[in-house]
């Protein structure tokens, strides 16, 4: 007999997935979904692309039915270790690790393996490869909105550049504006800077100040994470040098919309997935490791190029109306077996 938890959870996946597998057609666990209790352990919170990532990582979990447990560490490296170990001692079927460093979640990844736990982690790179790792291909981010700075610039300027080592997603990144700077000598990085301070675009743009004033040659800042270009923004309409200064950068929302969407905006492009998109990926990862199924080693999320002019042009002025017009942009047909109940619309923030 049903109890009335695992009652509501079938009707839950019947209302968000019509058409769809229901419950009792489901591999196991997930024939009790109600039964079923995943983590999600974040490094990483503040901003808008971490709150569209949560939202997607409710959204698919809400649609498979399965209880979801948020552990936030809020940037504190051994915390969110410990938060491993406490989702551990709960019992948890799953866990889902969200960004961190290497160093300290390598060994708490490894426990809850020991443990029976399946792990999957986005954008943290744990160093086993029993544990899928959910990307955003972040080489192609960086990529193509590179590619961008030299199809609107020219193969000669002087850029600016923001890093923080030891985050997965950033050093990939890295590696790619490395690769740049080699295919294309005329690119003259004058500054490095950046910080994961809170508020994140607060502290970047104080520093940025500093930088812009330091180099007021500078035509080109790339800052591939969104906080970062925000900050990058803040400083370049503060000091008057909108109209001199691109900015290129990774990752998206309606927030970021609006700011490249200002008149005479500095912003002119940013290479991104939609975060609730890689949110809903990553639990479907973790499901596939519950059922028993391989989703591979590594699950990428394709990205898209957005231009300032796109979003002028097609007069884009939220994320809903991005999914809707770039359709790539709203789904992604991975980690998604025909058993899979899905959420019945398409992701936002």
């Amino acid at each position: 007999m049903l109890n009335r938890r695992t009652f509501g959870a079938l009707l839950a996946s019947a209302a968000l997935a019509p058409g769809l597998a229901l419950a009792q057609s489901m591999p196991a666990p997930f024939d009790n979904p109600g039964e079923v209790e995943i983590a999600l352990v974040r490094y990483l919170s503040t901003g808008d692309f971490f709150q569209a990532y949560l939202s997607g990582v409710e959204r698919q979990a809400e649609a498979l039915g399965v209880n979801l447990r948020v552990l936030d560490s809020r940037q504190d490296a051994a915390l969110q270790a410990d938060m491993v170990d406490q989702a551990i001692a709960l019992g948890v079927d799953g866990i889902i690790i969200q960004h961190g460093l290497t160093e300290s979640m390598k060994e708490a990844a490894q426990r809850a393996l020991d443990a029976g736990i399946p792990v999957v982690a986005f954008d943290v790179n744990v160093e086993n490869e029993n544990i899928p790792q959910i990307e955003q291909s972040d080489r192609d981010l960086a990529r193509l909105a590179l590619e961008q700075a030299i199809a609107d610039n020219g193969e000669e300027w002087t850029a600016g550049y923001v890093y923080v080592p030891g985050i997965a997603p950033l050093d990939r990144r890295h590696e790619t504006w490395t690769e740049f700077k080699e295919r294309y000598p005329g690119i003259n990085e004058v500054a490095q800077f950046g910080t994961l301070d809170n508020p994140i675009a607060n502290s970047v743009a104080n520093q940025a100040r500093s930088v812009i004033s330091a180099n007021p040659n500078i035509t080109v800042m790339f800052a591939p994470y969104d906080e970062f270009a925000k900050g990058v923004k803040i400083a370049v309409d503060e000091a008057g040098m909108s109209g001199q200064v691109s900015i290129y950068s990774a990752d998206i929302s309606t927030a970021d919309i609006a700011a490249m969407r200002e008149p005479g905006s500095a912003w002119k492009a940013t290479a991104a997935t939609n975060p609730a998109v890689v949110g809903e990926v990553s639990v479907r990862a973790l499901a596939m490791l519950l059922a028993g199924e391989d989703p591979g080693d590594q699950v990428i999320v394709p990205p898209t190029l957005i231009t300032q002019q796109q979003l002028n042009d097609e007069n884009i002025t939220n994320m809903e109306e991005l999914s809707a017009r770039v359709p790539a942009f709203a789904h992604a047909d991975v980690a998604a077996p025909d058993w899979m109940p899905l959420p019945s619309a398409p992701s936002q923030n």
